[in-house]
């Protein structure tokens, strides 16, 4: 029997080519290596699943690659086939959260001392350096700072302002950003075509949205997905799945506002209160909605409604029956709700009478 392997693993970026979302990141690290200035160490940042760890791996493979193609590996000579099957001796990964003591660090400096048998460099990446204790990275400065000319660190970091001032002075410091919903409906759709798996671009946007900009959580979500649904997966299948209102409900909802449907917008929230959903996230999806709307009133703005083309079509539509003073108010009443959630004593309560102010806003500007 073949051995499973989960999606984020499978298609892990093997070069720096095929690194999401991190054009201009990725093109300096491999200018950097074509041109031989590379530093001795780095910092890598950014929020979960945006590639650091997989960036630093394959920056680790190419600068002990010994046919290097315009800054990119090769995947074909014997170092690459070492890195690439797990067997390297050149890359050293110490995983900080759970080996943050100032013990850890001296073993890790002994560790140093010893050059490479093969290849040029020996590369030591840091997972979630920022949990180190202030004494490991007292220990750990002196390293950093003149290491031996065949070692590389690279340190990643999801909460880069823990990370001392003292360390930060001693690295070339790369920002990851988050992957945009498209650029990761655009991967999903890579390997859901290599997977043989059928899924349309609204389910998969809804995927993109939930995952926050982080790609291993969108791989983790479509495998979940595949598990569940098997090879055919649909909107609904999505929706019902992950726990998320359908943007149905909103376009719904905003509806009926714009016509001063007051019962019908509260018999609207009793049935999703019913199918289990929280008001405080309704009331979050509710202000985002909004949102999207409003940016979807204007062709310069259109490209921050990060959806399906599908769903994008019906915002435009929605937003040509909303005029700017509604959105602006709408916005601020739900915001408003928003901020007195958490302390109110009777919550739906607070979200009706909600609901009932952007039903009013509509005779409102009718009387105006």
């Amino acid at each position: 029997m073949e051995e499973y392997l989960v999606s984020a693993r499978k298609y892990r970026p093997a070069t720096f080519a095929s690194v999401i979302g991190q054009k201009t990141l990725v093109t300096t690290l491999r200018n950097a290596i074509t041109d031989k200035q590379l530093a001795h160490a780095y910092l890598f940042c950014g929020t979960r699943g945006v590639g650091k760890t997989t960036t630093a791996r394959i920056f680790a493979k190419a600068i002990n690659c010994e046919h290097l193609q315009e800054g990119e590996p090769c995947n074909q000579c014997d170092s690459c086939k070492a890195f690439n099957e797990g067997r390297s001796m050149n890359i050293h990964e110490l995983d900080a959260a759970s080996n943050n003591s100032v013990e850890d660090i001296r073993n890790l400096i002994e560790q140093v001392q010893i050059p490479p048998q093969t290849g040029r460099y020996s590369v030591y990446i840091i997972d979630e350096v920022h949990m180190l204790s202030a004494s490991a990275f007292n220990a750990f400065l002196k390293t950093l700072e003149e290491p031996p000319s065949y070692a590389v660190f690279i340190l990643a970091t999801t909460e880069k302002h823990k990370i001392l001032e003292t360390i930060l002075s001693r690295c070339q410091v790369y920002d990851f950003a988050r992957i945009t919903v498209s650029d990761t409906i655009a991967h999903l759709q890579d390997i859901a075509s290599k997977e043989g798996v059928e899924i349309d671009t609204d389910g998969l946007s809804v995927i993109a949205t939930k995952s926050d900009g982080g790609m291993r959580d969108a791989l983790s979500t479509f495998d979940q997905l595949v598990s569940c649904c098997g090879k055919k997966i649909r909107y609904q299948d999505v929706i019902d799945n992950l726990g998320v209102l359908d943007y149905d409900y909103f376009f719904r909802f905003t509806d009926h506002f714009l016509k001063g449907e007051v019962n019908a917008s509260l018999l609207l929230l009793d049935e999703i209160l019913h199918k289990g959903f929280n008001a405080a996230n309704f009331t979050g999806g509710l202000a985002a909605h909004l949102r999207d709307v409003m940016v979807s009133k204007d062709a310069t703005t259109l490209p921050l409604l990060q959806v399906g083309d599908g769903i994008k079509q019906r915002y435009q539509e929605q937003a040509a029956r909303c005029s700017n003073p509604f959105l602006y108010d709408a916005l601020d009443i739900v915001c408003q709700c928003e901020a007195e959630y958490r302390g109110s004593q009777n919550k739906r309560l607070l979200v009706e009478l909600m609901l009932i102010r952007l039903c009013q806003l509509s005779e409102q500007k009718k009387n105006d």
